[in-house]
């Protein structure tokens, strides 16, 4: 089983792509600009996949066929032990691999119980600052807010995720915030401005990084004057 040490846990930002879908992965992570991806049932469902382990273990081997660092994939069951069952197969599959847990009672309780076995975790569906503490307290490696669904359900989301940042931060652990559900790039650079170093978005929010007019425009003048020459 894996060991939970991670020797990569160094300061710095860090992108997950957020997906199932191949064509997504052969198009960005060769990029080199993702420190990993990661998936869900919901995810996998998007992506026309169903959620049991002769589906994930080829996925997963295909994503480390890329330059990525982690794959993280979300263990499923209602019950405790169903949860620790299903996260130790995904964690089974590689080293590199960190499961989600949601943060439930339940949860809390495989996310012991798979720490005892070396696994790491990710504690997801988060939605309250309080749950960060939660979080830090269970030692997960990474504790995930749904930054665009705290917005949707009336939440001061850039408030509340910067708020878990410092909670975070002043519990001085190794838990790690990953923020996900993100709609647009500029959500990225505002919570980044507010100390958050670590996301995961979609492919459709990846194509944005790259959609900026000006710098379309000022590549292709560079491009027209290199051949004028």
């Amino acid at each position: 089983m894996t060991l939970r040490a991670n020797p990569e846990n160094q300061p710095g930002v860090r992108f997950f792509l957020d997906t199932a879908d191949r064509d997504a992965l052969r198009r960005w992570l060769p990029t080199g600009l993702f420190h990993g991806v990661t998936t869900n049932p919901t995810i996998l469902d998007r992506a026309g996949l169903p959620c049991t382990l002769a589906t994930i273990a080829p996925l997963v081997s295909d994503i480390l066929s890329y330059p990525v660092s982690e794959v993280q994939a979300q263990c499923w069951g209602v019950e405790t032990e169903r949860l620790i069952e299903t996260g130790l197969a995904l964690a089974a599959l590689d080293p590199r691999m960190v499961v989600k847990v949601p943060i439930t009672e339940n949860g809390i309780r495989a996310v012991s119980a798979l720490h005892a076995y070396g696994v790491r975790t990710t504690l997801t569906a988060v939605y309250a600052a309080h749950q960060a503490l939660t979080a830090a307290a269970a030692g997960s490696d990474y504790v995930a807010p749904y930054f665009g669904r705290i917005g949707d359900h009336g939440g001061d989301a850039l408030a509340i995720v910067t708020a878990m940042q410092r909670i975070l931060r002043a519990c001085g652990g190794p838990t790690r915030l990953l923020v996900a559900s993100l709609r647009k790039a500029d959500d990225l650079a505002a919570l980044a401005a507010s100390g958050c170093d670590t996301f995961t978005f979609s492919p459709a929010v990846a194509e944005q990084l790259f959609s900026d007019p000006l710098t379309t425009d000022a590549a292709a003048a560079f491009e027209t004057t290199a051949a004028g020459q």
